[in-house]
């Protein structure tokens, strides 16, 4: 079993079944989520943990594994933000590090690869390779070292591999561990409803992120695949469920196209879609990506997009581009090496 995806009641158990005192595994938890060592090989020991005894260790080695990660290849942008490339077991994934004034954000994945297929975005063209285990998610956090911000937004579709992402969620949140705060974690998702559904039900503080794209089912559906299966109106009435069981603002997310979703019609008929929500829109001009021919809308249109929502009473941002240079922008993510 791999022993960083472990939360303490199950180590307490491990401990029970060989023998060993209970209290040990709040010692274990701490030592591998609060020391967790980057080995330049990405093969952990168990003879490292020296708040153990020997016998407990050896025990652990025969058991338990903690799947190997390292770093393959570091990218760094003009803007300081660093795109990393980590080996798995045997896949690879791609992890984008970035800073700002307010401390360190990291972008993880949840899968390796993604079987959404959404046009715009560089991961869904390799489809679904495998999910990522907790313990592969807190690994990427820990390589990066000293992140106050997590965003679940890179390789996959985190509400596609539910039960590992809450998983990921407790360990990475618990006083014994890093401890970081529910409410800097956010989870981005294309709109898997069911699954938005049981995130809601699960009262989490994190912050969610839903992928809209369109303001009807014709657009969305060019854009994103998921469309199909779920309308806007089921759509939207999830998003409205949750928050009003959480009480935590969504942000949706809005890749402008030009041509496609960038008219003023659509902005108005995207201001009236989201009035009465507790929301804010994040305006992304759609980053290139290869294979594909969408066009970025341009700043000034994409600031006038922005005010109309704005003089509606819709909080709208437009993101800044970081990190495209070495592919490491939003949608970007192939976990493909040397680009």
């Amino acid at each position: 079993m791999d022993i960083l995806s472990m939360n303490i009641t199950e180590l307490e158990q491990l401990m029970k079944d060989i023998g060993q005192p209970t209290y040990r595994a709040v010692q274990i938890f701490e030592w591998l989520h609060q020391r967790f060592p980057a080995a330049a090989d990405g093969v952990f020991s168990f003879n490292e943990m020296n708040n153990l005894p020997k016998n407990l260790r050896n025990e652990l080695t025969s058991r338990c594994y903690i799947t190997p990660a390292n770093i393959v290849e570091r990218l760094t942008a003009k803007d300081g933000t660093i795109k990393s490339l980590i080996r798995l077991g045997e896949v690879h994934i791609e992890t984008v590090l970035m800073e700002y004034a307010h401390g360190r954000s990291i972008c993880i994945s949840t899968q390796a690869g993604c079987r959404m297929g959404c046009i715009f975005c560089a991961t869904g063209q390799s489809g679904l390779i495998r999910n990522l285990t907790a313990s592969e998610m807190c690994q990427q956090v820990y390589l990066a070292g000293g992140v106050r911000n997590i965003v679940l937004m890179g390789c996959g579709e985190p509400l596609d591999n539910f039960d590992a992402t809450i998983r990921f969620v407790e360990l990475i949140t618990h006083p014994k561990g890093v401890g970081i705060g529910q409410r800097h974690i956010t989870l981005s998702t294309c709109g898997l409803v069911p699954k938005m559904r049981e995130l809601a039900s699960r009262r989490l503080q994190i912050n969610l992120a839903v992928s809209l794209h369109g303001t009807d089912d014709a657009t969305r559906q060019a854009l994103m695949p998921i469309a199909r299966r779920y309308s806007i109106k089921e759509l939207m009435a999830a998003c409205r469920e949750y928050t009003e069981i959480t009480h935590r603002r969504i942000t949706f997310e809005y890749a402008l196209t030009s041509g496609v979703n960038d008219s003023p019609a659509q902005a108005r008929a995207l201001a009236a879609l989201l009035k009465g929500m507790l929301c804010h829109v994040n305006l992304i001009p759609v980053n290139p990506v290869e294979g594909q021919s969408l066009s970025p809308t341009k700043r000034r249109e994409a600031m006038a997009f922005a005010e109309i929502l704005q003089k509606a009473g819709i909080p709208a941002t437009v993101r800044r581009t970081i990190g495209a240079e070495v592919n490491a922008a939003c949608g970007q993510l192939r976990a493909k090496k040397g680009v």
